[in-house]
């Protein structure tokens, strides 16, 4: 099982997609902190000033997503099922598994990067300073939408198989029906996966979630997802 874990990682950090999303989740913490910080003009409230340090999930649950729907695209998934000797739910969870290892290294460096941009800037701004403990909170929150994220990604890919596809419908939920359904009912908005990845980077303020009850919707829904996935894969045909 180890070795499995083994060569899942090392394909999820050695392909040149996950350099791409690394490269952009650092620029969207420059640019979110640089805008929310200095381009917005003057901010003075806490939640604002915790806002210029979320990250997007969002990034991270179509790297998920497209590098696990690329291992049916590519015709990998057969013959890592076949060489691992392991059930194909298992080979599956481990690859998940494997995802969201990588997730949190990614998760990580971005929230690094917008710790380290976007306090200089808040500095200047007029209103109480974040905490550490608030700061930390941010973090944590970030972190553990990011790597959520990366694991429900990666779990619709394998249902999906297809990255094309998977990313359509993705931007579609985000872009187009999670904003109408928010338009409608804001609060069982903040229900949904997206919704509660929102609160739980600071990006939503209109919310009576808290991040632990955002981060426990969110969980929930993952896990979902995944033995939803796992469940299928059991199911049917690699090739």
């Amino acid at each position: 099982m180890i070795g499995l874990l083994r060569g899942e990682l090392l394909k999820s950090v050695t392909t040149r997609a996950v350099w791409g999303f690394a490269a952009g989740g650092m620029a969207f913490a420059v640019l979110n902190a640089v805008i929310i910080a200095v381009a917005s003009g003057t901010i003075d409230e806490v939640s604002e000033k915790e806002e210029a340090l979320s990250g997007l999930p969002v990034l991270l649950l179509l790297w998920g997503l497209v590098g696990a729907a690329g291992e049916y695209r590519h015709r990998t998934a057969a013959p890592t099922a076949l060489v691992a000797r392991r059930d194909r739910g298992t080979v599956l969870a481990v690859r998940i598994a494997a995802y969201a290892l990588t997730g949190l290294g990614l998760a990580l460096l971005t929230s690094a990067v917008a710790v380290g941009v976007g306090l200089p800037l808040l500095a200047h701004q007029p209103g109480p300073d974040l905490t550490s403990g608030q700061v930390a909170e941010v973090v944590a929150g970030n972190v553990l939408a990011l790597v959520l994220a990366t694991v429900m990604g990666a779990a619709f890919g394998a249902l999906i198989r297809s990255p094309v596809v998977g990313a359509v419908v993705l931007l579609i939920l985000n872009l187009v029906v999670l904003p109408l359904v928010s338009g409608v009912w804001e609060r069982e908005a903040n229900l949904t996966p997206f919704g509660a990845a929102g609160v739980m980077t600071g990006g939503t303020h209109n919310t009576t979630l808290t991040v632990t009850q955002a981060g426990a919707v969110f969980a929930v829904w993952t896990v979902l997802v995944v033995l939803v996935a796992v469940g299928c894969e059991r199911r049917r045909d690699l090739a």
